[in-house]
């Protein structure tokens, strides 16, 4: 297929949506902190991030998506040494060493080891795809996940390791897992719930949970309504902020939780609450339908792939941005614990960007080199 033929098949309807979202991000972010000295510099970061993230967008999905097939071993064997790198040369914040710090901005490794699952499961259930979908065939995907997984755990990064454990679920299921073994993975999981309560119940660590984790969950099941400080503050903030948003909002930048700084980590983990208050119920709508068109136009491409490597990238995909989306706005609503998930597209974070800007390229390199889709 010619070049021109294949540009022809770049899909321009998630390119725009994309960037529609990035763009009102950096507008939400220069809100959330305004007046604020220290985080003054963010928004001029964010915006070059973007210019970055769309170079990279153009670039992954202008090289054939199957040229990473023969580079995923590689690519996974890389994003382990990279992860290992963050416990000699890491910095720490809030209790986790998660960044490696550069004199222009701070990279967050299990970002990019996201990206990189995706293209290394798709891979592996590839290459298997005739495999008989057995134990075995299940004991091997998840060895895959869990040996790169645990040096996210470490860190700790529990929230990083459930996203990328989801994928391989995810992706699994759509390589075709039988649902006797769904049931068998149910049962499996309630009792590893029940390990754990009997652990908390007697007082015994948890392997690969902080203590800090447990009191996230703790905080959830009995909340104190009169914190000034730590999650529960931030979460009960969190909610009075888009209740006071009612149905159209305070108004851009006239929010009185997010301008009066009552509601904390608000351009990162909180920015979807200070969305709702500056544009309501209304507004918040209409941007999580934006996310879902992204979540949609990637089932889209791969129902349309050419072959079972690349529709497993664009389910991949499809499947991050949903549950990282999910989880976000969950923690915001408090129907789930805190995690340290952001809004995609939305919330501050270079190496977030980046790595979306990355999944985003890979899924127009599979539209590209497909049949066209009709909107």
């Amino acid at each position: 297929m010619e070049r021109k033929e294949i540009w022809r098949h770049f899909d321009y309807w998630l390119f725009g949506v994309v960037i529609v979202l990035s763009t009102f991000g950096v507008a939400m972010i220069r809100s959330a902190i305004a007046g604020n000295q220290v985080l003054a510099g963010i928004v001029q970061r964010q915006m070059i991030f973007i210019a970055a993230g769309l170079v990279v967008i153009l670039i992954t999905a202008a090289i054939d998506y199957h040229y990473w097939l023969s580079l995923s071993n590689l690519m996974y064997a890389g994003a382990i040494i990279f992860l290992l790198g963050i416990f000699v040369i890491g910095s720490v914040a809030f209790g986790s060493a998660r960044w490696i710090e550069t004199d222009f901005f701070d990279i967050q490794p299990s970002e990019i080891a996201k990206i990189i699952m995706i293209i290394h499961l798709a891979a592996y259930f590839y290459r298997n795809q005739d495999a008989e979908r057995n134990l075995l065939w299940i004991i091997k995907g998840f060895a895959i996940t869990f040996f790169l997984v645990v040096w996210i755990l470490l860190q700790p990064n529990l929230s990083t390791s459930l996203v990328i454990m989801i994928l391989w679920f995810s992706m699994m299921w759509v390589s075709g897992l039988p649902l006797k073994y769904l049931a068998y993975m149910a049962i499996v999981g309630l009792i590893g719930l029940g390990i754990i309560v009997a652990l908390l119940a007697t007082g015994n660590d948890i392997p690969f949970i902080e203590p800090y984790q447990i009191q996230r969950v703790t905080n959830f099941l009995k909340p104190d309504m009169d914190a000034r400080h730590g999650d529960d503050y931030n979460v009960m903030q969190a909610l009075i902020t888009i209740g006071s948003g009612g149905w159209f909002g305070m108004g851009y930048g006239h929010g009185t939780q997010v301008q009066l700084r009552f509601l904390k980590v608000r351009h990162t983990d909180f920015i979807f609450s200070a969305m709702a208050e500056e544009f309501g119920f209304v507004g918040t709508v209409l941007v999580v339908s934006l996310l879902v068109f992204v979540v949609f136009r990637c089932f889209r491409i791969a129902s349309q792939a050419s072959d079972m490597f690349g529709a497993l990238i664009a389910y991949g995909f499809g499947f991050l941005i949903f549950f990282q989306m999910a989880v976000n706005i969950g923690v915001n609503l408090r129907i789930i614990p805190v995690t340290g998930l952001t809004l995609p597209f939305i919330s501050y974070g270079g190496s977030s960007l980046l790595s979306l800007s990355l999944g985003i390229g890979l899924v127009q390199s599979v539209a590209m080199r497909r049949k066209p889709l009709e909107f």
